[in-house]
């Protein structure tokens, strides 16, 4: 399997399967001295873990991670800092009916024709569980963003047609969605009661707003800074679109109603507007950024589906277990760990991009 690390200075490769014995990351290119330990990344793991509500899956895993290297005395040492956490509660004979056949909406016949192998077990590597070692290295970049200055808040802004039109910072806690309105949550879970009643899912809309982050991030070509927080989060699996700023909106608008203007404050030069999202010619503007991500329903429906063995038989196939009827809360911290890892990877790769820049650091 290739292609599991990400990033090029502050990088972090994920390992491990839905049902194998434990599933991590290794980050690398985190600078020495930052205090961390478990209980921060453990409280980041605990947003993304199952059976917080009726509205996510019931398997019980208490996703409790250990840091197996890279920290001394609570600092970080500037070397690979392993993180792992282990599966207690498989049951892959769940599966069992999907071993030779392919599930819609899922990885199943894709991951089958590049690799000629699978593991059935819930997806192995495809699973959404693989996101684990992406949060808990997430939560590495967060804490070293944290003492930058940069900050987060991500929820959820849509479940379904169930959409916020206020925004209560203090709520996103306060509900099984993350959502930033009472109201707008309250109509989530009737929505979603009526998709459980009928054996369907639902998808919806994730949104990150980011703080803090200096101009200059990014370059002008191949890597801009929203391509790259592109790649990162459409990598996330149930991730099917990307909006920064305006986002598709912009077809709609004309140039004058998009153009950010700029003015002069005791601040420096600041904007008049974000229509751009933070992020202009594909270079950090110094103003919050904001992202959407749009997530598609949970592929796991108890409904009949028509699809094939792999012998090319054609079946209906129900699919049984312990599944997600909305998968859009737990990717919350999932999109905001592959957005902190890409800011922290161009915040250091930034720093040598000015010579005066390199030659101050260096001067004696």
């Amino acid at each position: 399997m290739n292609k599991s690390t990400f990033g090029k200075l502050f990088t972090v490769t994920t390992w491990g399967e839905s049902h194998g014995k434990a599933l991590g990351a290794v980050v690398d290119g985190c600078p020495a001295g930052l205090e961390l330990d478990e209980s921060h990344i453990q409280k980041y793991l605990n947003r993304r873990k199952p059976g917080q509500s009726r509205y996510t899956t019931a398997r019980k895993e208490g996703d409790q991670v250990e840091i197996l290297s890279g920290v001394f005395e609570g600092k970080t040492t500037g070397t690979p800092i392993s993180l792992m956490v282990r599966n207690m509660d498989q049951r892959s004979g769940d599966y069992g009916n999907i071993a030779y056949s392919y599930r819609p909406g899922h990885a199943d016949f894709t991951f089958d024709s590049k690799y000629g192998f699978r593991d059935y077990r819930g997806g192995g590597r495809s699973s959404g569980r693989e996101t684990l070692g992406r949060v808990a290295a997430g939560a590495v970049a967060i804490k070293l963003l944290e003492a930058l200055g940069i900050s987060f808040c991500t929820y959820t802004k849509a479940i379904g047609p169930a959409e916020i039109t206020e925004f209560h910072p203090e709520e996103i806690e306060n509900n099984a969605f993350y959502m930033p309105d009472k109201k707008a949550a309250e109509k989530a879970g009737a929505y979603l009661e009526q998709c459980m009643k009928e054996q369907d899912s639902a998808g919806g809309i994730i949104e990150c707003r980011i703080k803090g982050v200096p101009p200059g991030l990014g370059t002008p070509v191949f890597e801009k800074l929203d391509a790259m927080l592109a790649q990162a989060v459409m990598s996330i699996g149930a991730v099917k679109g990307v909006e920064i700023g305006e986002g598709f909106h912009v077809a709609q608008m004309r140039g004058s109603q998009d153009n950010d203007g700029f003015a002069a404050s005791e601040k420096g030069i600041v904007k008049t507007s974000n229509h751009a999202g933070g992020i202009m010619g594909g270079i950090s503007d110094g103003s919050e950024i904001l992202l959407r991500a749009a997530v598609k329903p949970t592929p796991s429906v108890s409904q009949p589906q028509a699809t094939v063995t792999d012998k090319g038989e054609n079946i209906s196939l129900e699919i049984h277990g312990r599944h997600d009827p909305v998968i859009v809360p737990r990717a919350v911290v999932v999109v905001e760990a592959m957005c902190a890892l890409t800011i922290a990877d161009a915040l250091l790769g930034n720093m040598c991009a000015r010579l005066d820049k390199v030659q101050e650091f260096y001067k004696k």
